[in-house]
């Protein structure tokens, strides 16, 4: 029982940790169309961008600068290079995205080196909240939890009660009717590609801590924060959170139970045969939980599209 709820909380972490790099992604993808291959590394450069803020003047006002700096340069980004490329096709956009993404880490790796840097959480956070059954849980975490559970609902609060936000949730499904009404839609653009880079920032600056911060960080989280938008729906806020947590729990309960696929087959009632040697399914037999564990939520993707290509709170089909 005691695994179940570190389990629980550590899935909780993790998922809203993905929830703060896939939101502002969810709203680009929707709105724009734009497959942004590079958003996984402005995540990089939100915690490379608070490690020297901090180095300077403490890890508080880098979580403020930071996502400010990444969210600016995102904005400008889109206005100079991204917009100019919009109106060529999709694949101008992936082929300039995947080059940003690129350079992003060519930059890094120029500016900073290929080593770790030595970001650390804030002193003041540095202590064990509370226990359960001996497995300790850090204060960091729960101040994780709390700020991804803050920027969900001042998202949420902005999208369904705010004319900012109404312009945005028609301008996802509607835009040249929006543009017609007066409204200056490649600002709406700007502006929303502006904030979910700085999303991806902050995500950056609260994770650096925790999962490190070095040069391959975007690579890690690049291919699952696509597959959670599409498993969430594109549009959705509530569709990125809750796919978002099923892949945190999911990926968090996969490495921690030591189940093999023979305990899982022979539960569904197939027998296990008696001389592997020939078989072609031998090595399926010999896998375990953990081993799968990353390829979970790509199998999690492949079953919502089959059952529901727009996603499980999607607007739009993918």
């Amino acid at each position: 029982m005691s695994l179940l709820a570190v389990n629980l909380l550590d899935g909780l972490v993790t998922g809203l940790l993905l929830f703060m790099l896939c939101s502002g992604l969810t709203l680009i993808f929707s709105m724009m169309g734009v497959l942004n291959f590079a958003h996984a590394s402005f995540y990089m450069l939100g915690a490379y961008f608070a490690y020297q803020i901090s180095t300077y003047v403490g890890f508080w006002p880098g979580l403020i600068i930071a996502p400010l700096a990444v969210g600016l340069a995102g904005a400008a980004i889109e206005r100079y290079g991204l917009r100019r490329v919009h109106q060529y096709g999709h694949v101008p956009e992936l082929i300039f995205t995947f080059g940003l993404a690129l350079l992003i880490e060519e930059l890094v790796q120029f500016f900073w080196g290929k080593s770790h840097m030595a970001y650390y959480e804030p002193e003041i956070l540095n202590f064990t909240a509370f226990s359960i059954a001996g497995n300790s849980f850090p204060a960091y975490k729960v101040f994780m939890i709390f700020v991804a559970i803050g920027i969900f609902l001042v998202l949420l609060y902005i999208l369904t009660r705010t004319r900012i936000g109404l312009i945005i949730q028609a301008a996802l499904s509607y835009p040249n009717t929006v543009q017609n009404l007066g409204h200056n839609v490649p600002l709406v653009f700007m502006g929303v590609f502006g904030v979910g880079t700085a999303m991806a920032g902050l995500a950056g600056v609260i994770a650096g801590p925790v999962l490190g911060t070095f040069p391959g960080m975007a690579v890690l989280l690049g291919s699952i924060v696509f597959v959670t938008i599409v498993i969430g729906g594109l549009g959705s806020l509530w569709g990125a959170l809750i796919a978002s947590l099923l892949i945190g729990w999911m990926q968090t309960f996969a490495a921690s139970y030591n189940v093999t696929m023979t305990d899982i087959l022979l539960a569904i009632g197939i027998d296990k045969p008696v001389d592997l040697s020939d078989n072609p399914l031998r090595d399926l037999w010999t896998l375990t939980l953990p081993q799968i564990g990353p390829i979970l939520p790509y199998l999690l993707m492949v079953l919502v599209l089959v059952i529901r290509p727009r996603g499980l709170l999607g607007k739009r089909e993918t």
